[in-house]
């Protein structure tokens, strides 16, 4: 029980890697707010984790609008009597040709991705910094794409490095507050919202939806194997539970060797 005693906010967390994440934390201890925008699915997910005797609040949350963030997240640690950590992990994927990408649709990559990252930052904060000595852990979900780029998809790339950015000025700001972040960063984990790119980059690439999985998502790691959901999950688990500032600010890469810094 790493975490006993913890309590966190999972972003994104009714289903994929934030599913994951909520339940390894809720099995080592942590009360958990499975933040959702699809209110029925956090409650799924929150039921699951307590019939395997966990603790969750399923909770509603838009993260590109601030009063729905503010509340919830205020909603949260008076429930659970404060926010230890906070798993930035709601995120979407379009992809487009920079000449056809529409500016409404990159809009709404930044604003999910970075000022969804800012806005739960900065509500968290808010109850982490009122005890220093708690202090807390911040990680947010990045990717492979937080450090380099793929065709089509010019706002997540954008979005993913900028998350770098917002983590390191985190670090310094939070370090004498007790306060860490990181980022997480998955090279290709199969889930629904990986599913859905198949067929659109084959389209757009003018190749097979194999060629897509074998060259595309797969081509550069070592073993031609997906990251999983538990990988980043355990990934996270062992940075929540890291007992000192001896690791903030950092980068961790989850690819299978796809990008190895």
């Amino acid at each position: 029980m790493k975490l006993q005693n913890k309590s966190a906010i999972v972003t994104g967390a009714a289903s994929g890697i934030g599913k994951a994440i909520a339940e390894l934390l809720a099995r080592e201890g942590a009360a958990v707010a499975i933040a959702d925008l699809n209110l029925d699915a956090a409650r799924a997910t929150a039921e699951e984790i307590e019939r395997a005797g966990g603790r969750a609040l399923p909770i509603a949350m838009d993260v590109t609008n601030e009063q729905a963030v503010d509340e919830a997240t205020d909603k949260v640690a008076e429930a659970f009597g404060g926010i230890d950590i906070l798993i930035s992990n709601a995120g979407i994927q379009i992809v487009n040709p920079i000449e056809k990408y529409s500016f409404a649709d990159w809009k709404k990559m930044q604003a999910i991705h970075v000022d969804g990252a800012f806005l739960t930052t900065r509500a968290a904060l808010r109850h982490m910094y009122k005890d220093t000595k708690r202090g807390g852990t911040v990680i947010y979900m990045g990717s492979v794409h937080s450090h380099e780029a793929s065709p089509l998809k010019s706002a997540y790339v954008t979005a993913k490095h900028g998350l770098l950015g917002l983590a390191r000025v985190l670090a310094k700001e939070g370090g004498e507050r007790n306060v860490r972040s990181h980022v997480i960063c998955p090279g290709f984990v199969r889930t629904p919202l990986v599913d859905k790119q198949i067929p659109e980059q084959a389209k757009e690439l003018g190749i097979s939806e194999e060629e897509v999985i074998r060259r595309v998502m797969l081509g550069g790691t070592v073993d031609g194997v997906f990251t999983t959901v538990d990988d980043v999950a355990q990934t996270a688990l062992f940075l929540c539970a890291y007992p000192s500032n001896a690791l903030t600010g950092q980068s961790f890469v989850v690819s299978h060797g796809w990008f190895m810094q």
